[in-house]
């Protein structure tokens, strides 16, 4: 099945760019050019379609939602040559303008689903990026495209809000595009394929407003019947590439969730924040250069969103070294096979328990176990069943203990019990009952030291030791007691 939808998209892929590039040497004919044009689109759109249903039944709405925005699109072309052509309908409003605005809902609906099914969408830390890209390059299309719209005296309200629609449908684009990539989930050639697609988009409605603003000289290109039709192959090119990323073979991971959320801070991400920050103070410098602040309250308010927004990206940073820091410092602590408190931890808990126990003129006890003949457990059955006794074993000693006890792996097979305010009675009965829920039919051998209220930590658990190797001598399967009243007690 793989094989098969990835010859299809080779297919596919060779057969579109022969079409779009056979499109440039097409005869000067209205009708056919925009036939040609409406026939790559709803080539395309079959082909996300027929991407789509190779998915799962759950995962193929996206893909329909983003069909529907090509197809849309694809059909105000020929919508907008009949309009000129029959009816001489040019200017703004004409009914192809719901075909082409249709193209933006449908998308960021079907993106927004990826997105959903990928990720979490609450993930904050996507969330800014997305807001602080989209945010920068949103003044400056307020600055360059939006506002310069309301200077147009001859247009009307319509018409106004027609042509507001298309920059704001592109920020609209921009934002799915960098909460996609910022989101978790496979990264194979589909995501690149839904990328490289929305930005030949972004790219080719870019190209149009670069060419409004340049007046005469742009007016002129876009007469330049060679450059009016690679400019037109754009969008031709972006249909292809959502219709590639659909047949891709990696397409069926694309709605799959994240198995890891985080993504890294990379130079490419970290660089496009920089830039998208530093275009409010761009703008500024450029129109004070100029002579005239005219968009002194936009590029304010623009300063101002991004400002919060760099200092929310800041503070989840914060959050997140602290988190990466308290993880490090259990995993210290901790150890990986059983989730005990380590050595190091035990270490640094028995002094402080054996000051309070000075302070408050109470006992502790303290005990080294040692699970008996786990090497030959080990030979018998496997080192991963050892590790699974090991697991268990420690579980089951952990469930019999109180909250205040701490029981700690000490290293191998070996660990230590801390018993505070206990006598050696009291402490006894305890590992007893550890002794007795030890899986597998297995046994320990147990070593139990009071602490006398002088001596060290390590001098406390020396006598332990030596109480260890007691009960081992004396057979195993025992727990020998250096106290007084119970000492060589099984």
């Amino acid at each position: 099945m793989t094989i098969g939808r990835g010859q299809t998209q080779v297919t596919y892929a060779m057969t579109a760019a022969v079409a779009i590039l056979a499109y440039q040497f097409l005869p000067a004919n209205g009708w056919l050019l925009a036939g040609w044009q409406v026939a790559i689109g709803w080539l395309a759109t079959a082909a996300i379609v027929l991407g789509a249903r190779r998915q799962e039944p759950g995962d193929r709405l996206p893909w329909y939602l983003i069909a529907a925005g090509v197809f849309c699109n694809a059909t105000g072309i020929g919508v907008a040559k009949s309009c000129a052509l029959l009816w001489n309908l040019v200017d703004l409003p004409t009914p192809a303008d719901p075909f082409f605005l249709g193209l933006y809902p449908a998308c960021a609906a079907g993106i927004a689903l990826l997105i959903r099914r990928r990720d979490r969408w609450a993930n904050w830390t996507a969330m800014v990026d997305a807001a602080i890209i989209t945010t920068g390059f949103g003044l400056l299309a307020w600055v360059y495209i939006i506002a310069p719209i309301n200077l147009v005296s001859h247009m009307d309200r319509l018409a106004h809000a027609v042509q507001t629609a298309y920059p704001i449908g592109d920020l609209l684009l921009l934002a799915m595009m960098t909460r996609l990539l910022r989101s978790g989930g496979s990264r194979g050639g589909a995501l690149w394929w839904v990328a490289g697609a929305l930005g030949t988009l972004l790219l080719g409605d870019s190209s149009w407003v670069i060419l409004d603003n340049l007046g005469a000289p742009g007016l002129a290109l876009e007469e330049t019947a060679w450059f009016a039709r690679i400019l037109e192959s754009v969008f031709l090119a972006a249909f292809s590439l959502f219709a590639v990323a659909a047949l891709d073979p990696a397409a069926v991971k694309l709605a799959k969730p994240a198995q890891e959320t985080a993504i890294r801070l990379g130079p490419g991400l970290l660089a496009l924040l920089t830039g998208a920050s530093l275009i409010a103070p761009g703008l500024l410098a450029l129109q004070v250069h100029e002579g005239r602040v005219v968009d002194g309250w936009s590029i304010a308010i623009g300063s101002t969103a991004l400002f919060l927004l760099v200092v929310a990206r800041m503070a989840g940073l914060l959050r997140e070294v602290e988190r990466q820091a308290q993880r490090v410092r259990d995993l210290a602590r901790s150890d990986e096979l059983t989730g005990l408190p380590n050595r190091r931890a035990w270490n640094d808990e028995v002094p402080r328990a054996l000051e309070r126990a000075r302070r408050d003129h109470l006992p502790v006890a303290a005990a080294i176990v040692d699970l008996d003949h786990f090497k030959r457990f080990n030979d018998t059955f496997g080192h991963p069943a050892g590790d699974r006794l090991l697991k268990a074993a420690s579980a089951a000693w952990h469930g019999t203990l109180r909250s205040v006890d701490l029981i700690a792996r000490y290293g191998g097979e070996e660990f230590v019990v801390l018993l505070p305010g206990v006598d050696a009675a009291s402490a006894h009965a305890a590992l007893t009952r550890m002794l007795a829920v030890t899986p597998h039919d297995q046994t320990f051998s147990a070593g139990l030291a009071v602490w006398d209220g002088e001596e060290t930590s390590d001098e406390l658990l020396q006598r332990a030791d030596k109480a260890l190797y007691l009960a081992k001598d004396h057979g195993r399967n025992r727990i020998e007691v250096t106290a007084a009243g119970l000492r060589n007690t099984a």
